[in-house]
């Protein structure tokens, strides 16, 4: 007996590297050989239950987790794209698609990113701008157009998702610096003022900053402003993000260099790790996930508790990951009114589109519907599978008269098995199938055809018009040939 999952390898080999050990001590610790367990990791050999289980215990993790298919993102970016207008002529089926993610990955990551680079120079070309010069030239456009992801951002948040958003360097260094700060006995921003200034020789002030400055850096008079109009919450995490690049810096630098990220994409990871640095040390790891089980995973009660805001806790919740203390496996995803998504993480399995808009039916939009509201929704996938998900959408700005505001949603979710651990799941009947809201995850792949929201008709079929009738939706059911 073995098990069935035929990429099993990578997902070996990724949490042997974060874990910091070599084929040598793994293959010592399971009692085989260093080729064998080499072998196991190119995906060249299966892998026996017995064998399943001591790797499972090696790592501290659920044998299932071990042998979920690492190539299944990959499937759904490939799924995606193919749907694209471009590849209409072709007569590509879903299993070739399956056949090219499970033989080739590494063939299937090419194309992604060659697709993702395609929609950018296209984007680029219908904003009317030149041709771009560099690796980033014309992104911005593309994302203007909504025809598209940033190259630079993609790469990044390939790069957390292969780290399965958990870095444990940067937990260590964010622990030792809590301890200090700890030391001071009284409230965190004190800690915090007192550890820049006894560490950092730098004084931390609120100032008028220009409008759109969370924070600024001034080494000529060693000081660290945080605008007057932010949240305390907002202010106290933009100076542990400042103090993440200086603490951090070295396991920052690390973290970059031993990834494949693009030339382009650096500066953009360094953010984003300075900003997981943050949210460690605001919400150090145990007393944390203490507080998720305890409270399970009550996002508000766990704010006032640590003075974070509501998205940070969303976010620093889907880094629970560590062998032995993990967390319930979540996916986040961040969009605005007008659908552009803006972060993208899932560790639940769920897909989230990588190039367009989510469906529409999924609760990440109603949210938009009641501000400042927690709406839930089970979600079910066109394969079947269920999701239990929250949403609730926020504003930002407007901290003046007349001052723009800008309207987000981030909606946060498990799988079904998991959601007994969620307090919003209290009075849901999880297994009744009629309380599922079916979506997918992009119109251009969903195969439901009896969808009365679709804005794309699905890449697969073609349209057979009734013109005696007139549907409410162009794309309406009984429209679709084969």
């Amino acid at each position: 007996m073995a098990a069935d999952d035929p990429q099993v390898g990578g997902r070996i080999q990724r949490l042997r590297r974060q874990r910091g050990v070599s084929q040598a001590e793994l293959a010592s610790a399971l009692g085989i050989s260093a080729s064998y367990l080499n072998l196991i990791e190119h995906n060249r050999r299966r892998i026996t239950v017995p064998l399943l289980l001591k790797l499972a215990s090696f790592f501290g993790i659920e044998p299932g987790e071990l042998v979920e298919n690492d190539e299944t993102r990959l499937l759904g970016d490939l799924m995606e794209l193919f749907g694209d207008e471009v590849f209409a002529d072709n007569t590509l089926t879903n299993q070739d698609v399956r056949d090219l993610a499970n033989s080739n990955p590494a063939i299937g990551r090419a194309v992604v990113r060659l697709y993702d680079r395609y929609r950018a120079l296209r984007g680029a070309r219908a904003g009317g701008t030149a041709e771009p010069a560099g690796p980033l030239a014309g992104a911005a456009t593309a994302v203007a157009q909504g025809s598209g992801g940033h190259p630079a951002t993609d790469a990044v948040s390939d790069f957390v998702q292969t780290n399965a958003n958990h870095f444990p360097t940067l937990e260590a260094a964010a622990e030792r610096v809590r301890t200090d700060i700890d030391a001071e006995p009284d409230s965190l921003d004190y800690g915090l003022r007192n550890y820049l200034f006894n560490v950092f020789g730098l004084n931390w002030r609120t100032a008028n900053l220009p409008a759109g400055i969370a924070r600024r850096y001034d080494p000529e008079r060693r000081e660290i402003l945080t605008a007057e109009v932010l949240e305390p919450a907002s202010a106290a995490f933009a100076v542990a993000h400042q103090i993440g690049l200086f603490a951090a810096g070295a396991q920052i630098d690390k973290l970059i260099e031993d990834s494949d990220l693009p030339a382009d994409a650096p500066v953009v990871a360094r953010n984003a790790l300075a900003s997981y640095f943050a949210g460690a040390l605001i919400m150090p790891y145990e007393p944390f996930l203490k507080a998720c089980r305890e409270m399970r995973y009550d996002i508000e009660r766990i704010q006032r508790r640590f003075r974070a805001s509501f998205e940070q806790v969303c976010q620093r919740m889907t880094t629970l990951q560590r062998p032995g203390q993990m967390g319930v496996p979540l996916h986040l995803i961040r969009t605005d009114i007008a659908g552009n998504i803006s972060k993208r993480f899932s560790l639940s399995g769920i897909h989230i589109s990588r190039h367009s808009g989510a469906c529409p039916r999924w609760n990440v939009y109603s949210a938009f519907l009641h501000p400042e509201r927690i709406n839930v929704q089970i979600s079910q996938m066109p394969e079947g599978q269920r999701y239990f998900c929250i949403a609730r959408s926020y504003a930002r700005g407007g901290h003046g008269y007349q001052a723009p505001r800008r309207h987000l949603s981030i909606g946060l979710g498990c799988h079904i098995a998991h959601a007994g651990s969620l307090v919003y799941s209290d009075g849901i009947d999880l297994t009744d199938p009629g309380q599922a809201v079916p979506i997918g995850v992009g119109c251009r792949i969903c195969p439901r055809l009896d969808c009365e929201q679709r804005a794309h008709p699905p890449a697969d079929h073609h349209f057979t018009i009734n013109e005696r009738d007139r549907a409410e939706s162009f794309y309406a059911p009984g429209r679709w040939g084969g």
